[in-house]
Order: C-alpha cells, then sequence, then structure tokens
C-alpha cells in the first residue's frame, strides 16, 4: 500500500475530522493521521491511505468511518485523576446536593475506559459509607464516550495490573475489587457489583443532541474541551448548562476554562481547587 498521504487528502480530513468531533488537527499532523490509520487501511486491501481516506470521508461504509474516527481519538486516562476534583465531591459537592433528598444524577462526558466514572462512584461509595442515609433517592452515574470500543471495555469493569496500577491506591483495589474467575483475563480484577452498578455507559458525541440526556446536578467534563475549536467549546458548555439546575456543578479540566460562556457560570475556588456553578 503506498502510505504516503497528500496534502490534499489530509486537509479534507481534518475538515471532516472537525466537523464530525470537533478535533483540530492544524494544518501539519499527517505523520499522526499515518500511524493511527495505515494499518486499518492495509487491513481493508487499499492501495493508498489517500484512496482510503476519500472512502472514510464520502462514507462510502459508515461502519468504516466509525472505526477511523475513533482510532482518532484520544483515550488518556487514570484513576483519581488529579485528585482534587473527588476531594471537592467529598467536602463541597455532594453534601450540597444531598440537601435536595432528590436521586443524585452525574455525567462523566468523555469517559474513556471508564477510570472517571468508576472513580466517582467509587468516591460516593466512600460518602456513603460515612453519611448511610445520602442519597436515599438513588444514585445514577452516566459515562460517555465516542468510542464504541471504550463504552464496551469499560462496561466489563474489569482491568489489568497495568491499568490498576495508574492512580489506583490499594485501599481502593482492596475495599471494591475483586479476582477474576476467567483465563481470558489474567491478571486482572473487576470492579464489584456495588460499584460497577452505579454506572451506566453509553455512545455520546459531544457536539450531538443533548435533548434525551435529561437533567445532571454534577458534569465532570476533564481534559476535553481542549480539543475543540473556541465556537464548539462554547456551545458545548451552553449545552452543558441546559442540563444543569441553577448551582449545578461542572467540573472542567486544570487547563480549561469557561471562556465564552462565562456569564452562565460563576467559579467556585476552595482550597482543595474549583469547579464552576451554574448561574
Amino acid at each position: 500500500m503506498n502510505s504516503q498521504l497528500s496534502q490534499a487528502s489530509y486537509l479534507a480530513f481534518a475538515s471532516f475530522l472537525h466537523k464530525n468531533l470537533g478535533i483540530v488537527l492544524g494544518s501539519s499532523r499527517q505523520y499522526l493521521v499515518k500511524s493511527r490509520l495505515s494499518a486499518i487501511a492495509r487491513n481493508h486491501h487499499y492501495i493508498s491511505i489517500d484512496a482510503f481516506l476519500n472512502d472514510v470521508i464520502n462514507l462510502k461504509d459508515r461502519g468504516l468511518t466509525d472505526q477511523c474516527l475513533e482510532l482518532m481519538t484520544t483515550n488518556e486516562t487514570f484513576w483519581f485523576r488529579d485528585v482534587y476534583p473527588f476531594n471537592l465531591l467529598t467536602t463541597h459537592i455532594l453534601p450540597a446536593v444531598n440537601k435536595s433528598q432528590k436521586k443524585l444524577r452525574i455525567w462523566s462526558s468523555a469517559c474513556a475506559s471508564g477510570q472517571e466514572p468508576y472513580s466517582i462512584a467509587m468516591t460516593i461509595a466512600d460518602y456513603k459509607r460515612d453519611n448511610p442515609s445520602a442519597f436515599s433517592s438513588g444514585i445514577e452515574i452516566l459515562a460517555t464516550d465516542f468510542s464504541t470500543k471504550m463504552i464496551a471495555a469499560s462496561s466489563a469493569g474489569i482491568y489489568d495490573e497495568l491499568a490498576l496500577g495508574r492512580g489506583l491506591d490499594n485501599q481502593y483495589r482492596q475495599r471494591y475489587f475483586e479476582a477474576v474467575d476467567n483465563k481470558r483475563y489474567k491478571n486482572s480484577m473487576k470492579l464489584k457489583s456495588s460499584i460497577k452498578d452505579m454506572v451506566t455507559f453509553k455512545r455520546f458525541n459531544l457536539l450531538g443532541d443533548y435533548s434525551t440526556l435529561g437533567t445532571f446536578d454534577i458534569i465532570f467534563c476533564r481534559n476535553v474541551l481542549i480539543y475543540f475549536d473556541g465556537n464548539q467549546k462554547t456551545d458545548i458548555l451552553k449545552k452543558f448548562a441546559a442540563c444543569l439546575p441553577k448551582s449545578g456543578a461542572l467540573l472542567l479540566g486544570a487547563a480549561e476554562s469557561i471562556t465564552g460562556a462565562d456569564t452562565i457560570y460563576k467559579m467556585q475556588s476552595v482550597s482543595k481547587g474549583l469547579y464552576y456553578a451554574k448561574l
């Protein structure tokens, strides 16, 4: 297969990727496209990567296009990432929501391989250990991602030693995980049902329609908005606001802000970090 990627094909694909996922590649990241997509183009017997991208862009095979888009997403994540968002849940956000005595709903909006929503679930479980009557009306964590592969892997709730070693303290491993009785998952552990059952996984594109999602008390969208352009970022922040009640909490990544939507949210700065409350 000819793996040379022409500038015209690259720019056409970059535009297609931006329109469909919001990912901005810029004008000179051909190496990234080739490194992630050459193998799938070769496996489907294309004579060139240009021919492959032409079919992807023109939706000749919707399944193949979706595979291609998934391969271009970044799924970097680990347990209790940055620590402070989960401390904020325990010390400020969960106590405030618990006063309403309603069902708790949380959205992990780009869950990748599931560490974020499961970290949220473990944080809530710890909170309930200290506050047994909390959230008596129920708890629901919705975890979404564009990648069907990530959704399937996350739903299983099974992690190998490499994944478990990325940010997970032994106390959480001992308290909320158990051995896997399956030779296929050698040296892996699975989440106990008490944690796993809190989380529902669903495929979702953040550029899509939010109207069927309902409302949430808390939304996590951490280290995701950096991949969108300014207009798309503002649009997503507005859609999040429509899913939050007054004073509902939005948690972003450390390098992200509400620029473009600062009339909708107010920054809440506390000793352990910050989050944004809907006005």
